[in-house]
């Protein structure tokens, strides 16, 4: 095993709504509540992160780990507009500060997802006031939190929206041609999705949607985006970058993008460009000026002329039903790096799966690769792996297994898995 030199982010990370628990203010919560849901099972406590990140912290710093990622909940901060929460502001800084007394460089992300349920009243990210909405959030956080970071990513796959949309327009296109079941699509978008109760039900989903929102369509983080939307995230984005360098030049700022290795087959090499444009390089005009990107892969995705192809008969499938395919994150960081050349950090890499030597295996495969780009002179400075902890998975629920800690929710018992003391161990 060759190991990374001090200087290199090693670190696990994770999202507010996804651990924390009780994000009552948020769009996702009240979406979990409704009748109408397309969530497996509300959040809930979550795995109590909020109060238990202590614990976690040190079990970070135990294993070897000298980073952590996690989110800022904008919903907790400012949980009606205009209004913001200062012990919430407080609590945060107080994570902070356990990272640094145990060693651990705190990178912080300002939007994972979830969005305050007023936002979304407001239109949500269709709706041009939420880059100032986002821009005025920013600010605060930056008052507040600024002077302890050195990492900030804005927001957490930029780019997610625009993949739901194309997965949902390939889920149509199969159900009219009565070919492909959903669930065969669902492995092809990065995040826990359920598209068949998605699109199922949708004239009472609206209705419920009006009582719960005033909105008949709920345009939250990972709905379809529009290409105006799209653009909507990449102004908030550059706002946000904007605020921060105001205040704090020295901070280094980046976003995070859902990436896969996209592999054309015979016939495919048109249609794989065209969806790498879509997924990557449309985005470098808004992000040439800052100074990381966050790399975000799980698995690859062939690419036919016809559109994407399912995974080769016989291939591994993790709990996602992504291809268990580690190779996919050199792959990417690769590519990346002929357009992008500003700094990257691999800011979530990892795998669903109850087999945790499937995990520690996929660990060593996805470093490799990363050590092959950093001998090469890649600029890759980090790398966090997605999970810390067993979590909530979105619309997924508990069902999907990420972490290198499991978690016993009825007592909220934490577990290391040998994945997590692997993991330190390349340090």
């Amino acid at each position: 095993m060759d190991r990374f030199l001090p200087d290199f982010l090693l670190g696990a990370a994770t999202a507010a709504h996804q651990v924390e628990g009780n994000n009552t203010n948020s769009d996702c919560w009240a979406m979990e509540q409704m009748e109408h849901t397309s969530y497996a099972e509300p959040s809930l406590d979550a795995v109590d992160h909020y109060h238990r990140y202590r614990e976690d912290i040190r079990l970070m710093a135990d294993a070897g780990l000298n980073a952590y990622r996690f989110s800022v909940e904008w919903a907790r901060i400012e949980p009606e507009e205009g209004r913001f929460d200062e012990a919430e502001a407080a609590h945060y800084l107080d994570v902070i500060h356990c990272c640094k007394e145990h060693g651990l460089e705190p990178i912080v992300t300002l939007h994972h997802f979830s969005s305050p349920k007023w936002l979304i009243k407001k239109g949500g990210w269709e709706a041009e006031s939420t880059i100032d909405d986002f821009a005025r959030y920013t600010r605060y956080i930056i008052g507040k939190l600024g002077n302890e970071l050195h990492y900030i990513c804005t927001i957490n796959e930029a780019n997610m929206g625009i993949q739901v949309a194309a997965i949902a327009r390939r889920y149509m296109q199969q159900m009219q041609a009565q070919a492909a079941k959903a669930q065969t699509s669902d492995g092809t978008v990065q995040v826990g999705i359920n598209l068949e109760k998605m699109m199922a039900g949708q004239k009472a989903a609206a209705e419920e949607n009006l009582k719960v929102f005033g909105v008949e369509k709920v345009e939250n983080f990972t709905s379809m985006r529009t290409p105006e939307g799209d653009n909507i995230v990449c102004r908030a984005h550059e706002a946000a970058r904007t605020v921060i360098k105001e205040f704090c030049p020295d901070i280094k700022i980046g976003l995070s993008l859902s990436l896969h290795d996209i592999q054309p087959v015979t016939g495919g090499e048109e249609k794989a460009l065209s969806e790498w444009g879509d997924e990557f390089t449309h985005y470098l005009p808004y992000i040439q000026n800052d100074d990381f990107l966050g790399v975000q892969n799980y698995t690859r995705s062939l690419m036919g002329p016809d559109g994407s192809l399912p995974a080769p008969d016989g291939a591994e499938l993790t709990q996602m039903n992504y291809e268990f395919y580690p190779e996919a994150l050199e792959h990417v960081i690769r590519k990346v790096a002929e357009d992008f050349k500003g700094d990257l950090i691999v800011t979530e890499n990892g795998i669903a799966t109850a087999d945790d030597k499937r995990r520690i295996a996929f660990i060593e495969q996805a470093l490799s690769g990363v050590q092959n780009c950093i001998r090469d002179g890649l600029p890759v400075k980090g790398y966090f792996h997605w999970s810390l902890l067993d979590n909530f998975e979105w619309q997924k629920g508990y069902s999907m297994t990420f972490g290198l800690i499991a978690v016993d929710r009825t007592t909220q018992t934490r577990k290391p898995k040998a994945s997590l003391a692997y993991l330190g161990s390349y340090l």
